[in-house]
């Protein structure tokens, strides 16, 4: 992150707390600041915290959702016989994903948001641009090589993503912030599918996607890695009631490193997260390579992956808004949102297990199958299980974000958080597309999707129960040593009172 400003705070750049004066809040003054009124709705300042969250979920929604929209189709929208390539690609990808995601935070925290943001979305480009390549050239090296290097770009892009949508917004507000990236970053996908399904509308045949579906995704990547660079520097972002970020002096690379294991011994309860961390990509091969590839013809496919990017939308707006709501207590709402998980587990995955027994791989490999179009008599049934599917994800990630966001408010902890929630998922992500190419059973694959779920949960409770509270005070956040409040003011303090309250005022309003 950028550094904290140093010394005093006598200037409107500072903390907001001596400007609080009989409950009024005063803004800083400047083009960020300034309200933009479009008839009777007026819309949040530019370097509010509703702003930021809302051009960085475009970016996601340019880049990994573009992204989406091709891996849903299943073997990057070739043919089941040509997927060798895309899970190749895929399992580098995520293998790759996994070891940068451990200190993707702490790349995000030295590098800054705009710069991870944008290296973040050329990766994408790349990507992408090698499935257009696969179509004339079948260079399946160069696909290979694309998806090591999105593996680098991505642990950086969303360890930046996770910082700030946990971070920028206030507590009772983190669960809708949650939500309004996650429909945003889905309608990518959602765009993505619907130019696929317009490119390949007459296809009644299972087949290839066509050029143009590549370039015109390829270009709308790109654009994402442009936009990136319109957010502002976090210490010059401001909340409506006048409170910052709670944000620390630029870091050094040995301090940020330091900080991955610190986070580890201070927070050693986020292991127990782990498993869920590790299961939420888990299930994305098994329904893109194992359910929508082999068992629909192209334009099926299409129409279902447009529907399934609508689902999560959906998804997310109901579990974000739920995970909010101002009437229940945050650790009741906690409880909750892993009861509702648990069951959901066992409701949508009882229903593609029973999908899932009318098929194996072997008669895939055969062509001894099915292959439904949305003109098949029984596809209706099909097409509510992978909707359900993509709701499903939707839930399962909004919540687990929102149960790092309410541990903590420490933009520099949850920037790490977010690091080893995208390294460890893309761990999992990696064996299992590793363990497709390898033609492991389609009833194996399903199994290891629904245990791997269902025990995380289990595993996860105690974090549910013990340490999400209805507030984090400010001063457990910061765990104030001289050192910790010589990273947030910018220079050395004498151990005084007076001299740490500072530092509470310059995080929250009093």
């Amino acid at each position: 992150m950028e550094e904290a400003g140093k010394g005093a705070t006598t200037t409107t750049t500072q903390s907001p707390a001596h400007l609080v004066e009989a409950g009024q809040v005063k803004i800083p003054t400047g083009w960020k600041y300034k309200k933009l009124k479009l008839g009777p709705i007026t819309l949040p300042w530019y370097a509010s915290p509703e702003s930021q969250l809302i051009l960085v979920s475009f970016v996601c929604f340019l880049c990994p959702g573009m992204f989406n929209a091709i891996n849903g189709l299943g073997g990057g929208g070739q043919l089941d016989q040509d997927a060798d390539a895309s899970t190749a690609s895929n399992s580098a990808l995520y293998a790759t994903f996994a070891v940068v995601g451990f200190f993707a935070g702490t790349v995000t925290n030295a590098l800054g948001i705009r710069f991870a943001l944008s290296f973040g979305g050329l990766g994408y480009c790349v990507y992408i641009s090698s499935y257009l390549c696969y179509n004339h050239t079948r260079n399946f090296g160069y696909v290979v090589f694309s998806g090591v290097l999105l593996g680098c770009c991505a642990g950086i892009l969303w360890a930046a993503q996770g910082a700030i949508m946990m971070s920028y917004p206030p507590e009772k507000l983190k669960g809708r912030f949650i939500s309004w990236f996650w429909i945003i970053f889905n309608m990518g996908a959602v765009i993505g599918s619907l130019v696929e399904l317009g490119l390949n509308f007459h296809k009644d045949h299972n087949d290839t996607v066509s050029d143009g579906t590549y370039i015109g995704i390829l270009i709308l990547t790109f654009l994402g890695a442009c936009l990136s660079w319109t957010l502002v520097d976090a210490k010059h972002v401001v909340r409506r009631d006048g409170s910052r970020i709670i944000l620390m002096k630029h870091p050094t690379w040995k301090t940020e490193i330091l900080g991955l294991w610190e986070t580890l011994l201070s927070d050693p309860y986020v292991i127990l997260l782990f498993p869920m961390f590790f299961a939420s990509n888990w299930f994305y091969t098994y329904q893109f390579n194992n359910v929508n590839l082999p068992r629909f013809t192209v334009r099926a496919r299409a129409l279902n992956n447009t529907l399934y990017w609508l689902a999560q939308m959906f998804g997310a707006l109901v579990f974000g808004f739920a995970l909010d709501f101002p009437n229940v207590r945050r650790t009741t709402r906690a409880k909750a949102a892993w009861v509702v998980m648990f069951v959901l587990t066992f409701a949508v995955w009882g229903g593609g297990y029973v999908f899932q027994m009318k098929y194996t791989r072997g008669d895939t490999e055969s062509g001894n199958i099915f292959v439904y179009d949305w003109r098949s008599s029984g596809y209706v049934g099909p097409m509510f299980l992978y909707i359900s599917y993509g709701f499903y994800d939707a839930a399962w990630q909004t919540c687990v974000y929102w149960f790092m966001g309410a541990i903590s408010n420490n933009s520099r902890k949850l920037a790490n958080f977010a690091g080893f929630y995208k390294g460890i998922q893309s761990a999992g992500a990696a064996i299992i597309w590793r363990l497709d190419g390898l033609n492991t059973p389609y009833m194996n694959l399903f199994a290891s999707c629904w245990g791997l779920l269902a025990g995380s949960l289990v595993i996860a409770l105690p974090v549910v129960i013990l340490k999400i509270k209805d507030t984090v005070p400010v001063e457990e956040d910061l765990a104030f040593t001289d050192e910790t409040i010589e990273d947030v003011i910018g220079h050395k303090v004498m151990n005084e009172p007076h001299e740490r309250e500072k530092v509470y005022a310059m995080v929250r309003r009093e």
